[in-house]
Parts: structure tokens; C-alpha cells; sequence
């Protein structure tokens, strides 16, 4: 069945309190959807962002950011005695510092609150807070401020060898996990009555999962030898990619690398854990960097750049037989961008997994014609951008007035020629055959750079920034968008 997507960080959404929340705006964004026939809202990853604000650094491949807790929703619970003022309601950047600063009396409030009436709660508390990685990672977070932030490597040794000993806690540390512990039932709370208002609406959530896990995470705290690391908990090797269109010297990311004959040992339990728990928040999960089932680029800790490495055969199919088997209903999607080598289109294809396309990077102006070089495949997810590249019109406008002649008759030619160029892009990507075609946001929007979400190889402002400060634009923008859904049938 062909479908319609709209790609929106729940970061952008619009917010009384400058960053998006799992509140009002989220349920807002649902019913523009809904009203709209778009079937499916992705997502990046909800984890508590760590090194440089990046979703794909997170502290924890479960918890979710608290950022995203809703004040509103806390004060209508009766957590807190009246909601919180406006503070950046209308921001167009993140500011995640100062958000956080101003969000954390709030939470830490609602906290003493909960504590005080636990009773009414205390079975669906205790369940969640049963699950076996919710006291490790409340314990991980309060070590952390413990420790003034540094990453775990950095604490003392009781506290680094913390999980396999398990010793007692000073009292405010404890105190401080059990806070940690609050945020995370809070958040799992709201977000699954988002989840269910997006179900209820005939929505399906994308979420996204990063193959790798960061360095100064609760995952490599409490789970070291699933990774290949020193004795002092190190990286040997650090994941990344070889030079490629984004930058000459690769990308060098700096998350440990798996030890997979470890993981292979433990029937990849961890595997297994974490894509399950995934599975609960999710309908469908889209794999960031897929290819590393396949081959993964093997980067020396020590080395400054990512071109220096080799690619290591995975063990791909063990792993995703495994999830299958071990998860029922398990609906995955492969992000396989890149050079690729044939075998990870092959591991791709064995399972019957969408792949993606991105529209700017299939378009071709060099020769006497634009074309396009992805040929329509059904099974299949077709963009015109992600979070990763530049918006549809950012890469327009950056080409030569020549390039963006050839690209306008291309897209006459293939039947897309009402409205502005922006809309004859959308018309053109919506028409293709593959079963889902999703728009980020900002595209749909028309946004220039100002729609940029994140350049790949660089770390810090302004990636992961842009915020959307009201719907007014995206109501309108959606109702034609919801228009074309229709016209092209999905």
C-alpha cells in the first residue's frame, strides 16, 4: 500500500517553552496529520542526546530525553500547582542549555509531588521500574552529576566498575536515581499517549535507531564487553565512514566498535534487548547505518581522521534472524545510503526491507539534460531530503542557474509542473512508485537553510537546532500537501 510521510523531530515542534514537547503541539501535529491523509510521522531518536546535542549520541539506547517531558501535562496530573510560564515560546533555535536550566526546578518538583502520592501509581511504577535498565541508567545519570558530567571513564574506579559490582550508593546518589527514574516513567508515559493518539489516528511512528551506541553511555557503562575496549574502558577502534561526499577525511564518529564474537556468545542479547524495547515505542524502526550489518569501517582510537581503517565483515544475517525470531511483529527499514557493496543490498533484499532514495542525490545536471538516476522500485522509501542534508530548496538554490533550468524541464517532463518549484518537487517525489514516499517538514515548508537540521561531520550549533515556532505556515502548507496526497493516490 502506498503511503504518505512527513519527517518532524518532536524537538522542532512548536512549544511554550522553546523546544518541542510530548504535549499539546505533539497532539496538534497529529491531527494535522490525520486531516491530511499522511499515514506515517518519522522521527529521529527521542534518546537523551549527549556529545553535541546529536540524537545519535545518546547516553542511553532506551531512555528517553527529558526535555521532551511535558510541563503542561505534569500540572494537569497535578504534579505541579500551576503550568509553567512561556519562556522562548517562539524560538527558532534550540537553545538545549538554556531550556534544560529552565525546565529542571519544574521536573524536580514534580518529583518531590510524585514522591509524596507514589501510592496512587505504585503498580504501573513498579512495573516499569522493574525492567532491568531503568535503575542502571537512574544509576548512570546520578553518577554523572555525581561526577560533574565527565564521562564515566573519568569517575573513580568503584563508580566505573559500578555494574558488576553493584555496591551500595551514597544516599544522594540514590536519591538522584530514583529522580532519574521518575523522568523516564513520566516520559514513557506521555509518549505512549502520543503513540496511541497517532495509532487511533491510522498513523505508524518511525522511529530511529543509531547501529552504534555513544562512548559516555549507560549501554557501554553497564554492558563493557559488548564492545572492544581497554582496560580502562577506551575504545580500541571507533566507528565512522571513509572519505565520501560529506567530507575528504571520512566521518569520524567515535563510538566504540561491537565485539561481536562476545555478542555471538550471549545469542546477541543486547541486540535483542535493545531493538525489542525499540519495538514497544515504535511501528516501524528505521536502522541508521544500516550498511555495518554488512561491513563496518574500523577506525584505530588513535588515529585523528577517519581515513585511516578497514572494512570487517559483520555478522548481518545472525544478528537480524536472531531479531526476527526473538521479536514478533518486528517492522524494520534500512537506511543503506552510500557506497555500497552489492552484499548490503543483498543482506537488504534477503529480509525485504525498505531502502532509501534521496531525491538530491539522485538528480544529475551534468549532462545536456537533468535525469534521474533512481529507477522506480516499489519496495522502497523515496525522500526528497533528511535531517542529514540540505533542504529541497537550500540545494536548488545552490545550484547554477543553468543546473536549475535542466531540473525544471526534467520535472515537466515527468508531469510535475503545478505550483512553485518547491511543490512541483513534491509532486514529482509523491508520483514515484516506491510504497513510501515521506517529505521532511521543512521541505514541505519551503525552508531555505533556515530548515537545516544537521551537517554530517561537523559537531555543535547550529545542528539539531531548528525549531518550528508555530503551525500557522505549516497548517496551510500541509492542506496542499494532504491535496497532492490524494491526487497521487497514496
Amino acid at each position: 500500500m502506498r503511503k504518505a510521510g512527513v519527517l518532524m523531530p518532536v524537538s522542532a515542534l512548536p512549544s511554550r517553552i522553546g523546544a518541542g514537547e510530548l504535549g499539546e503541539s505533539a497532539f496538534q501535529f497529529i491531527e494535522l496529520l490525520k486531516e491530511n491523509h499522511v499515514k506515517i510521522w518519522q522521527i529521529l531518536p527521542l534518546n537523551p542526546v549527549g556529545y553535541g546535542n546529536s540524537p545519535y549520541q545518546p547516553y542511553s539506547s532506551c531512555a528517553g530525553d527529558e526535555l521532551y517531558i511535558s510541563l503542561d501535562a505534569l500540572a494537569e496530573e497535578g504534579l505541579l500547582k500551576e503550568h509553567p510560564k512561556e519562556f522562548q515560546e517562539r524560538a527558532t533555535r534550540v537553545d538545549y542549555e538554556a531550556v534544560r536550566q529552565y525546565r529542571e526546578p519544574f521536573l524536580r518538583t514534580a518529583f518531590d509531588v510524585f514522591t509524596e502520592k507514589k501510592g496512587q501509581e505504585e503498580t504501573a511504577y513498579k512495573e516499569f521500574a522493574s525492567q532491568e535498565w531503568v535503575y542502571e541508567y537512574g544509576v548512570f545519570r546520578a553518577l554523572k552529576k555525581a561526577n560533574n558530567g565527565e564521562c564515566w571513564n573519568d569517575w573513580p574506579e568503584e563508580y566505573r566498575t559500578w555494574p558488576e559490582n553493584r555496591q551500595k550508593l551514597p544516599a544522594e546518589v540514590e536519591t538522584e536515581a530514583q529522580y532519574q527514574m521518575f523522568l523516564q516513567y513520566i516520559f514513557y508515559t506521555q509518549w505512549m499517549k502520543v503513540k496511541k493518539a497517532a495509532n487511533d489516528a491510522g498513523i505508524q511512528i518511525m522511529g530511529d535507531v543509531p547501529f552504534y551506541v555513544g562512548q559516555d553511555s549507560v549501554d557501554v557503562w553497564g554492558g563493557k564487553d559488548n564492545f572492544l575496549l581497554d582496560t580502562d574502558g577506551r575504545p580500541i577502534f571507533i566507528a565512522g565512514v571513509p572519505p565520501d561526499y560529506f567530507s575528504a577525511t571520512g566521518q569520524r564518529w567515535g563510538n566504540p566498535i561491537y565485539d561481536w564474537e562476545h555478542m555471538k556468545e550471549q545469542d546477541y542479547r543486547f541486540w535483542v534487548d535493545r531493538i525489542g524495547y525499540s519495538n514497544k515505542l515504535f511501528d516501524i524502526i528505521r536502522i541508521d547505518h544500516f550498511r555495518a550489518f554488512d561491513t563496518y569501517w574500523k577506525i584505530p582510537a588513535d588515529c585523528p581522521t577517519a581515513i585511516d581503517g578497514e572494512w570487517i565483515e559483520a555478522p548481518g544475517y545472525e544478528v537480524i534472524d536472531t531479531l526476527q525470531k526473538e521479536i514478533p511483529g518486528l517492522d524494520l527499514v534500512a537506511e543503506d545510503l552510500g557506497l555500497l557493496r552489492p552484499e548490503v543490498l543483498m543482506l537488504k533484499d534477503h529480509y525485504h526491507l525498505k531502502g532509501m532514495k534521496i531525491l538530491i542525490f539522485s538528480i544529475e545536471t551534468g549532462g545536456k539534460y537533468a535525469r534521474d538516476t533512481f529507477h522506480d522500485v516499489e519496495n522502497m522509501i523515496f525522500y526528497t531530503g533528511t535531517h542529514d542534508n540540505d533542504t529541497i530548496m537550500q540545494w536548488y538554490g545552490n545550484m547554477s542557474a543553468a543546473a536549475r533550468r535542466k531540473i525544471r524541464r526534467m520535472l515537466k517532463k515527468a508531469g510535475a509542473s503545478q505550483g512553485s518549484v518547491k511543490d512541483r518537487f513534491l509532486q514529482y517525489t509523491m508520483q514515484n512508485q516506491a510504497e513510501y514516499a515521506i517529505i521532511p517538514l521543512a521541505d514541505i515548508l519551503g525552508l531555505g537553510k533556515e530548515g537545516h537540521i544537521n551537517t554530517p561531520g561537523t559537531i555543535g550549533s547550529p545542528n539539531w537546532e531548528w525549531h518550528l515556532p508555530d503551525f500557522i505556515q505549516a497548517k496551510k502548507e500541509l492542506q496542499k500537501f494532504g491535496r497532492l496526497i490524494v491526487d497521487t493516490k497514496r
